[in-house]
């Protein structure tokens, strides 16, 4: 019985913590000052349903789009995007004042069979749809309805990234090396465009078993909302079926009155993982069937998290779907809260991943190489360890604590920390620029004992490295874990030679700076000189990357030894020819000899023994 109110209570903490909605609309959280990692999420969750997706001809038919859709409510924004495809398809997004306006929009919405078409489809209800073309009599009516101006769009084509001759050109016009690091996190981290569409991209999902689960709640996490996340990052989202908080006339119930009703429900399997498996199985099955959008659905199932990966293809969104890592959502608001402490933090680690993306020591796909969650813990590990820190060490916000920051995952795993750090008191006197932090990162991990010691977010310091994995990074949330195990020696090595080529690059273009304006326009010059292509670099990370001086196959090539002619030998004279060849000549003979001896004497003994 204390086993079962113990995790009720549990259940109960996260369901709270999950869908706890602001108490004032964006505006006025903005106004107040930072929202808050519970606000934020809320905010989006609510953004997102009051919004719909709208496939277009092109951006040209926003204004009629806009007023056919202003008949269902007021719209407060509207954003374009498009999808690359044979030929680019074209969105737009647009969000009403209110849930009830979107949800009229959507119910006004018709199915390919009632207006007689030959594709029919499946019939999902969902907010993804799109703008049919008018009759020829109604183009003029729609028109002539119009009896204001359309609200202009927010963005154009909003989640396109700068090119890389865009990018340059945007670096080379910064003043300082400070203001290219603002503008490279300005101009390539995830928009408000972009975090929008992964929200709804979580609401499809969620509406989708709403029918049976009306408490699920899929939650995005990772990149997408904690701040340090680029345009065209995937999304990862949490399922949960327990994840809202039951109402009773607009009053929570009291734990101390519990239900005397109870639901019937399935007996779980007494293996949790099995049981997670066959449900994420069944639940790739309905978004491969069912959801519009949703292709090349891939089941990870026997992965330590199992997950689920699909592409949306009206978002052009990748998603990595779980029903059991709440460490990570967890992880995510403790990165979310590092990146609200000071403004440093985040333009910070987008260069340093930037960097670390042109030297090749970060790749997309997984392998034996640092990863970007890494790099991020090794920027917030700095930051902990300055002589003026600009981080509290994670121990000081579990010490700060109190009941209402409780959460224990279902895994047993402690993620208890202080969620506000008002309460903590701790306020950076670090007044170093970002040019500066940049340098002391690059000069610091060339001095790392990456080989002896640890690296520890909770204790901010190091530690004695536990194994002998080539890096070590203690997780946050699972401390006995290593987040960089997959690092192998090789790119450990490569890693620290690359900083200190950094280090001194980056030390001689902070020295050379004060460049003339119109100069600046035509050279590469501080960061773009720090992102150049490894074969660019000052010194070449080439300790495991030398070629061989032969193959050790040649040292064994029998056939190719025979083959080889040899060359032709010269002798002084004909008297020395002719010495050399008898005592080849009496060397053939003692060979010959000997074998026909070893002959005899092998014959003799097999005749002694018969």
């Amino acid at each position: 019985m204390n086993t079962l109110m113990r995790r009720a209570q549990q259940l109960r903490l996260w369901r709270t913590y999950c869908i706890k909605q602001s108490a004032v609309a964006g505006t006025e959280v903005a106004s107040r000052g930072k929202p808050s990692y519970e606000e934020f999420i809320g905010s989006r969750h609510q953004q997102a349903q009051r919004s719909i997706v709208v496939q277009v001809s092109s951006e040209r038919s926003y204004t009629e789009l806009y007023n056919y859709c202003s008949r269902f409510g007021r719209i407060v924004i509207a954003q374009h995007y498009c999808v690359p495809h044979e030929d680019e398809l074209h969105y737009m997004l647009l969000e009403y004042a209110s849930a009830g306006e979107a949800a009229a929009a959507i119910n006004s919405s018709a199915y390919n069979a009632e207006l007689g078409s030959s594709g029919s489809g499946v019939p999902v209800r969902s907010p993804f749809l799109w703008f049919r073309a008018a009759a020829s009599g109604r183009r003029g009516l729609a028109k002539l309805a119009a009896n204001q101006h359309p609200l202009p769009l927010a963005t154009i084509d909003g989640t396109r990234p700068p090119t890389h001759e865009q990018l340059q050109q945007l670096l080379r016009g910064a003043e300082s090396i400070e203001q290219q690091i603002l503008k490279l996190y300005e101009h390539t981290r995830l928009n408000d465009l972009g975090v929008r569409m992964r929200f709804l991209a979580a609401l499809q999902v969620q509406q989708a078993i709403s029918g049976m689960f009306p408490d699920a709640l899929a939650q995005p996490f990772g990149s997408s909302v904690n701040g340090f996340g680029k345009m065209g990052c995937d999304l990862d989202l949490i399922l949960r079926f327990d994840g809202e908080t039951t109402i009773t006339d607009g009053q929570e119930m009291s734990a101390n009155e519990p239900s005397r009703l109870i639901y019937h429900t399935k007996e779980n399997m007494s293996n949790g993982r099995s049981q997670t498996q066959r449900q994420m199985e069944c639940i790739g099955d309905l978004l491969h069937l069912f959801l519009p959008g949703v292709c090349h659905v891939r089941r990870i199932l026997q992965a330590r998290v199992p997950i689920i990966k699909y592409h949306h293809e009206h978002l052009n969104l990748e998603v990595d779907l779980s029903m059991s890592n709440l460490t990570g959502f967890y992880m995510s608001e403790l990165l979310y809260m590092f990146g609200e402490l000071d403004p440093r933090v985040r333009p910070l680690t987008f260069s340093i991943r930037r960097w670390a993306q042109s030297c090749g020591l970060t790749n997309p796909s997984p392998g034996r190489w640092i990863s970007n969650f890494s790099l991020t813990c090794l920027v917030m590990y700095f930051l902990q360890q300055l002589r003026q820190p600009i981080l509290p060490a994670i121990g000081a916000l579990v010490k700060a604590a109190n009941a209402s920051d409780v959460r224990i995952t279902e895994d047993g795993i402690n993620c208890t920390f202080a969620r506000d750090t008002d309460r903590l008191g701790f306020r950076s006197r670090n007044t170093s620029n970002l040019s500066e932090l940049l340098l002391q990162f690059f000069e610091f991990y060339s001095q790392f004992d990456f080989h002896n010691r640890a690296i520890s977010l909770n204790e901010g310091r190091a530690l004695t490295k536990p194994d002998h994995s080539a890096m070590y990074i203690a997780n946050p949330l699972e401390q006995l874990l290593n987040v960089s195990k997959n690092v192998s020696l090789e790119e450990c090595e490569r890693l620290r030679i690359e900083v200190r080529n950094a280090a001194w690059m980056l030390e001689s273009e902070v020295e050379n700076s004060t460049l003339p304006e119109s100069e600046r326009q035509d050279q590469s010059w501080g960061l773009l000189n720090l992102f150049k292509h490894p074969e660019k670099s000052v010194i070449r990370p080439n300790m495991f990357f030398k070629p061989r001086m032969v193959e050790v196959s040649d040292l064994f090539d029998k056939s190719q030894a025979a083959t080889t002619a040899s060359p032709p030998v010269s002798y002084k004279s004909a008297t020395v020819r002719q010495q050399v060849q008898n005592i080849k000549a009496a060397a053939r003979i003692e060979m010959k000899e000997l074998r026909e001896s070893s002959t005899t004497t092998t014959t003799a003994k097999t005749k002694r023994s018969r």
